[in-house]
């Protein structure tokens, strides 16, 4: 039961290791691979699927009063979002390595939970939106990832919310990293293995939404 408090009490305050990101480029420069984004284990990222999840982005903040502040914000959505997508398949992998899963139903108590915290739904999808550029469609996903990013921490004894908590599971993740043999297209960067993220990235793989956000998301009612 402790173990299962933790995990919960660490989602409420990371969320989900979410990205901010580049502005939006549509030609492929690998010749070696054409409309790939990146590789992951020889798997394509298709520059259809990354411009999809920017585009999902964008439509949700020009649907809202603050849209083109938020747009602006978000400059680097593009790099950031394949950040983002690569870092999934990486959680999955050690996810898989260290027999660890999810289900719906603790993602949905989870989203349960967060939404009374941020006062509703709409408020929830606010607050990622605007601090994190999540598209709500993407908000079970995201809470996913981060539940799994407790339980990959758990399993190899790592308290994330100790001083070296993040750099310690970034090391861990990192090494999953170095296996998965991932080539991203130049126009977005290079794969900084060590690091486990994109250059030029920083985001942490926990990145709290804090009570301060919550307390925002009223304002965001229509």
């Amino acid at each position: 039961m402790e173990s299962r408090h933790r995990r919960s009490a660490l989602t409420l305050s990371a969320v989900a290791a979410l990205v901010v990101a580049a502005p939006l480029l549509t030609a492929c420069g690998n010749d070696a691979h054409p409309g790939a984004a990146a590789l992951v284990k020889g798997d394509r990222i298709s520059m259809a699927q990354l411009q999809s999840r920017v585009g999902a982005v964008r439509d949700a903040q020009r649907a809202t009063p603050q849209g083109e502040q938020m747009i602006k914000q978000s400059g680097k959505l593009t790099r950031a979002t394949l950040d983002g997508m690569i870092r999934q398949r990486i959680v999955e992998q050690a996810a898989d390595d260290e027999g660890v899963r999810v289900s719906r139903r603790e993602v949905q108590r989870v989203r349960t939970e967060l939404e009374g915290q941020a006062g509703g739904r709409k408020q929830l999808e606010a607050v990622l939106l605007r601090q994190q550029s999540v598209a709500p469609d993407e908000i079970d996903d995201r809470i996913r990832m981060q539940l799994l990013v407790g339980k990959i921490a758990e399993a190899k004894g790592i308290d994330p919310t100790s001083p070296d908590g993040n750099q310690r599971l970034t090391t861990e993740l990192a090494k999953v990293s170095k296996s998965m043999k991932i080539n991203v297209n130049p126009r977005y960067g290079k794969w900084d293995a060590n690091r486990s993220t994109l250059t030029g990235a920083k985001t942490p793989w926990l990145r709290e939404v804090t009570g301060e956000a919550a307390r925002q998301a009223p304002d965001q009612r229509m």
